[in-house]
């Protein structure tokens, strides 16, 4: 088994660990250097880790999938999907980027953790004692699944039919939300030129020239680069200067991960 995990600000990247360090199973980002053909034809088990944006499977995550396509064929699949609030059957989603009969689910799992969309103020910024108490909420949530999976139990949370009918406006939501994201980013005049958004996005979606750093329209909506800005500067689906960042786990704030 391997599980491998996008993560924008660190909350996938906590779950995936997590779940690999009481299996004892290697982990890895899929922004790593490595040969991932070839790691999941080796392995019988495929767990997949993810956030959710507007109940849905980032792109970032969808063109993996389609990029492994033939080497996923009749691999056992894991799903995780971290989210702030339920978002119906967005593990669902995730399995249906297969073709009927492609791949045997065999686990599915929603894990609750702190909002990050800090540049959409109806929505709470947790950091400090509100994020421990979300981090030992799941892991008790982990320790269900660990004991699940060992003794071979089949489920799959988000496939019911709830699940579903609250997972359909997921097309509109995601659909619109990415099409706003690779066209409203914007930098601010605070921006301190210091290149650390160009170095940490995960889709090259910055450049920095001596104008200052401009954004390419290719953005997956990780918000990792609001969120480590030094200055605030950037925004993503609103046009609203940044108050409150969110720091994620303490050592755990996904810069990258390309190792």
């Amino acid at each position: 088994m391997v599980m491998l995990y996008f993560s924008g600000t660190g909350n996938s990247k906590y779950i995936a660990e997590l779940f690999c360090k009481g299996k004892n199973i290697p982990c890895h980002s899929i922004e790593e250097n490595i040969n991932f053909g070839e790691l999941i034809a080796s392995e019988d088990v495929i767990g997949f880790c993810y956030p959710v944006y507007m109940s849905g499977v980032p792109r970032m995550m969808r063109e993996f999938v389609s990029q492994h396509m033939k080497a996923l064929k009749g691999k056992k699949i894991i799903i995780f999907s971290t989210q702030y609030q339920f978002s119906g059957d967005v593990t669902r989603s995730f399995a249906i980027l297969f073709p009927k009969d492609y791949v045997n689910v065999i686990y599915t799992e929603h894990f609750f953790m702190p909002n990050n969309m800090n540049d959409v103020p109806i929505l709470p910024v947790a950091n400090g004692k509100s994020l421990n108490k979300s981090l030992e909420r799941e892991k008790k949530r982990m320790r269900s699944v660990w004991r699940d999976i060992q003794n071979g139990k089949v489920k799959k949370r988000g496939f019911s039919i709830i699940s579903r009918i609250r997972g359909l406006p997921r097309a509109l939501l995601l659909g619109a939300a990415e099409r706003r994201a690779n066209r409203a980013v914007s930098i601010d005049s605070d921006c301190s030129k210091c290149g650390l958004c160009v170095k940490v996005c995960p889709m090259n979606n910055f450049t920095m020239d001596n104008e200052g750093v401009r954004h390419n329209h290719n953005c997956t909506m990780c918000y990792r680069c609001i969120n480590l800005c030094p200055k605030k500067a950037i925004s993503v689906l609103l046009p609203v200067k940044v108050k409150r960042q969110y720091k994620g786990i303490p050592g755990g704030m996904s810069n990258g991960d390309k190792k």
